[in-house]
């Protein structure tokens, strides 16, 4: 992972304390950020196996068997035909109120594997992801209180977001 996304990960998490994370697309290939959330519960979730990862499965199929109160996916996103529906699964494996952190290449960002971050395999997804596109998936999938961030160097889009917290509605 490049420092930039690495940095966007600590700044928005700095100051909070978890108790139970999920990474999507957590297979380290180039750095990861579990060392960020302490003693949080961690896990790692890719679709394949290798280091950083405890679950082997598709980020848009995954069910938690607790929800977490931190999705955080760095890098992700791009190598999936599936971002739309990984992003509306985030929201739902998270606590009202938990947050999502992503940070994906954005439109300018040369192609690179998932494998190795090198060249892009024969059959291997990659799609730079815009952050209009990025922008309704969120709306979409119900979450609040987003930023959505471009950067040019290197091009990446990056996101904050936040599920509803619900618990403090009564009725009436």
């Amino acid at each position: 992972m490049h420092p930039e996304a690495m940095k966007w990960v600590e700044d928005a998490v700095v100051g909070h304390t978890f108790s139970r994370v999920i990474e999507l697309g957590s297979r380290d290939v180039n750095g990861g950020v579990r060392h960020l959330f302490g003693d949080a519960t961690f896990i790692g979730v890719d679709i394949g196996e290798g280091p950083g990862v405890d679950v082997v499965c598709d980020a848009a199929d995954y069910l938690p068997d607790e929800p977490a109160d931190c999705v955080v996916s760095t890098e992700m996103l791009e190598h999936t035909p599936r971002a739309r529906e990984t992003v509306l699964a985030a929201f739902e494996m998270l606590v009202p109120g938990g947050m999502l952190v992503m940070t994906a290449a954005g439109p300018g960002r040369q192609p690179h594997s998932a494998i190795d971050g090198l060249t892009v395999r024969s059959g291997e997804f990659y799609e730079n992801v815009h952050p209009n596109a990025l922008t309704g998936w969120l709306v979409e999938a119900g979450f609040e209180r987003c930023v959505v961030d471009q950067r040019r160097s290197p091009a990446d889009v990056r996101c904050i977001a936040y599920r509803p917290d619900t618990s403090a509605l009564t009725e009436v």
